[in-house]
């Protein structure tokens, strides 16, 4: 049977399966004036053909067929991703109604038993060609779709990144000698985290989607400084105690500014947040109020501002809070000289189940030559 056919007809191909070669000239005879026609005499040269180009559109199928019957053929097709959304028809002299139920439940569009009637099957080729159609308009239009809002939400992404790291970066302005503090702690929890991810008591709180929060949370561990009174927060020297109760506010002030923010947007409907929680963009805003408040809490319970002990103290102010005493210890302030690593590290040590959760510490200790890295690459003045 010829692939050339008449001008003027439709470019649909439609493949007809049968053993018998009296069958395929009658049907694909009755199809060529109107469609591409591909014949195949066999199960296995029928997924042979649909498997080669042009893809076909539509196969008419016989059931009895020797070596591989069209049951056998039809779940070859589905099981292969190149030719399991090609409708199937079919074609065959079991006329049994079990033997259509069977063949529509193994995924068959249609079933027709021969002796064919033309008219009918020109009227049933045409009918599931639109709805292949159809189908297809609607595939192309969801995968549109799909890549819009796809694009939106990388958008959306992008302008809350900003948003936040221009809110970070207020609050790390007033502070001028901090530098490139912001990136350095960030790339410290994340290399926190993904030593963590897979630790029995952080994996819960480690997935891939919880990772990128706290890392998008982190910038704003002290957005609170932007409440601190200028004498104190650039004072050149060692704050007194009077001055220094007064810093430690800020872990308060960013909390509560934060909380102020989830509050405004859920309309101080607390029931509603706790609902929302897991499921919404708020979701970073949670975790950053958590770190906020929290990254100067200590394992023993002797940090501020709640006094938390242990496991009380959120996962990523834990985090958090070692990340952000590497850096004060390995920067220079201006009232103290930067630590060497040595010393900073023994430091850490020193305070592994005092100030910092064990494992945090383990995990700052099997990783410190990353977090050597992490200093030299956002040293201060480095571009």
């Amino acid at each position: 049977m010829g692939e050339n056919g008449a001008a003027g007809r439709s470019d649909k191909t439609i493949l007809v399966v049968d053993d018998t070669g009296e069958n395929l000239t009658v049907i694909g005879g009755l199809l060529q004036p109107f469609f591409r026609v591909r014949v195949a005499n066999s199960g296995m040269r029928a997924l042979k053909v649909a498997r080669s180009d042009p893809r076909p559109d539509l196969i008419l199928l016989d059931v009895m067929m020797p070596e591989m019957d069209g049951y056998a053929v039809l779940a070859e097709l589905r099981q292969d991703p190149y030719t399991r959304d090609i409708p199937v028809m079919f074609v065959t002299a079991m006329d049994g109604d079990q033997d259509e139920e069977y063949g529509l439940s193994l995924g068959a569009v249609d079933y027709i038993t021969k002796p064919i009637r033309p008219a009918i099957l020109l009227a049933r080729v045409r009918t599931h060609l639109e709805l292949k159609d159809a189908r297809d308009w609607l595939r192309d239009q969801n995968g549109y779709l799909e890549g819009e809002v796809s694009r939106r939400m990388r958008e959306n992404d992008l302008i809350k990144d900003v948003s936040l790291n221009a809110l970070a970066l207020l609050a790390e302005k007033r502070d001028n000698e901090t530098g490139n503090h912001l990136y350095r702690t960030q790339a410290y929890v994340e290399a926190l985290m993904e030593q963590l991810q897979d630790h029995p008591r952080f994996r819960h709180a480690l997935s891939a989607a919880q990772r990128q929060l706290i890392a998008k949370a982190a910038p704003l561990h002290d957005i609170g400084k932007v409440g601190i009174p200028d004498q104190i927060l650039l004072k050149p020297a060692r704050l007194t105690p009077e001055e220094f109760e007064i810093m430690k506010t800020h872990s308060l002030i960013g909390a509560e500014a934060i909380e102020a923010a989830i509050e405004r947007v859920v309309g101080g409907d607390r029931a509603r947040l706790d609902e929302l929680q897991g499921n919404t963009p708020l979701d970073f805003l949670v975790v950053a109020r958590h770190i906020a408040l929290g990254h100067h809490e200590k394992w023993d319970g002797s940090g501020y501002p709640q006094g938390l002990r242990g496991d009380a103290i959120p996962i990523p102010a834990r985090l958090m809070a070692l990340a952000d005493v590497f850096d004060a210890l390995t920067c220079k302030r201006h009232y103290k000289k930067a630590f060497p690593l040595e010393q900073a590290v023994a430091l850490l040590v020193e305070g592994r189940g005092t100030h910092f959760d064990p494992d945090v510490v383990d995990a700052f200790l099997a990783i410190q030559d990353r977090f050597a890295d992490i200093a030299q690459r956002y040293a201060d003045g480095a571009s």
